[in-house]
């Protein structure tokens, strides 16, 4: 596996080792030891799949007292990806930044605790799994506005087309008034 460092402090992509031939391909996805050794100690308790059709926002996403990390992939479909750093402490405390999660690109994005996330799904259908370090905790969900135009997400939607978001996603809270980490 090779992990490269992002922009964003502590997001980290992962590119598996794929192995392929005329029947399919086989890939590592997981592997503690190889995690560790780049700087990702994670202990999983949960794993998610989600599915959208094109066009759906889903984020972004936080839990205020229980910051999970995350470890995301795409296994059929392509979404945008973005994350915003909200921790204090960060180098790149406020920053986003995006890059496009396939099943045809097959790489990987590791999420810290502290950062809030979003995917945009830019085929006709994305299905996204993601492990997560703590269990969700709806009371303590929070949504940052994925439009906030003080943080400036360039999303890669087609002119004239707004994106599909669920009633809690479309009352995201502005970078200003979000909670933010130490």
């Amino acid at each position: 596996m090779k992990f490269v460092e992002t922009p964003i402090a502590g997001v980290i992509m992962v590119e598996p080792q794929v192995f392929g031939d005329a029947r399919g391909f086989f890939m590592e996805t997981w592997e503690a030891r190889k995690f560790a050794a780049a700087g990702i100690d994670a202990a999983f308790v949960q794993d998610n799949h989600s599915r959208s059709k094109q066009w759906i926002l889903r984020g972004l996403h936080m839990q205020a007292s229980h910051p999970q990390g995350k470890l995301v992939r795409v296994c059929s479909g392509s979404v945008f990806d973005v994350v915003v750093d909200l921790r204090r402490s960060s180098p790149s405390f406020g920053a986003w930044w995006g890059m496009e999660l396939s099943a045809e690109n097959q790489r990987m994005l590791w999420v810290p605790p502290g950062i809030a996330h979003g995917i945009l799904a830019t085929s006709p259908s994305a299905d996204f799994l993601y492990k997560c370090t703590d269990y969700y905790h709806p009371t303590d969900e929070r949504t940052l506005a994925w439009d906030d135009p003080s943080l400036g997400i360039e999303w890669p939607l087609p002119p004239g087309v707004a994106p599909e978001l669920s009633s809690k996603d479309a009352r995201g809270k502005s970078f200003a008034d979000i909670e933010k980490f130490a």
